[in-house]
């Protein structure tokens, strides 16, 4: 039988509280560096207690970007899961519902505040 192959989806969102500085745009940053082992301390959880929990391989954070206020950092991600028969395909709505639900309705991501229309899953 074939081996299952990786499959990504992206994962964007805004942090209200995370003001952004241009050493978050050095991926070799020290800020970065550390944001991005904080962001998947929290990430991770999440998708490990999803319905891909079984399949879910890990998000990359790739990039953050200035947001509409100066206090606001969005995060760019890359999110990946095995492709196999067991997940039908995946729905990104239906993550988006689930991630929803889990940051008390995009407000909240560990110590973090979210923009509450920031959340966008890509599958």
């Amino acid at each position: 039988a074939p081996s299952p192959t990786s499959r990504h989806f992206t994962l964007n969102f805004t942090l209200t509280n995370l003001p952004y500085t241009a050493d978050l745009e050095a991926p070799s940053s020290r800020k970065f560096l550390s944001t991005v082992k904080v962001l998947n301390h929290y990430i991770d959880p999440l998708f490990k207690n999803s319905s891909i929990s079984s399949v879910y391989t890990g998000c990359k954070v790739m990039r953050f970007r200035s947001g509409k206020n100066r206090d606001d950092t969005g995060v760019d991600a890359v999110c990946s899961y095995k492709n196999n028969i067991s997940l039908a395909r995946f729905d990104r709505e239906k993550m988006y519902h689930e991630l929803s639900s889990m940051t008390n309705g995009v407000t909240t991501l560990g110590h973090y505040s979210l923009e509450k229309n920031s959340l966008y899953v890509n599958g």
